[in-house]
């Protein structure tokens, strides 16, 4: 039966602590959320760049 209380109790305070986050207004939302799918764009592009500049380097270093 504790097991069940301290569920219960753990439950209230995720509740509890749930209302004392400041939620970001849809305009902030919407601006948090581009600069994210802009910055995983930019990174993943990055990433690939960089990708194939060493696959061209290592097929020069393999073939020779």
């Amino acid at each position: 039966m504790k097991l069940l209380q301290r569920i219960g109790q753990y439950l209230r305070d995720v509740r509890a602590e749930l209302k004392r986050v400041q939620w970001p207004n849809r305009r902030e939302f919407m601006v948090y959320t581009g600069v994210v799918v802009f910055a995983v764009l930019a990174f993943g592009l990055l990433f690939w760049g960089l990708d194939n500049i060493f696959l061209a380097l290592l097929r020069l270093v393999i073939t020779r």
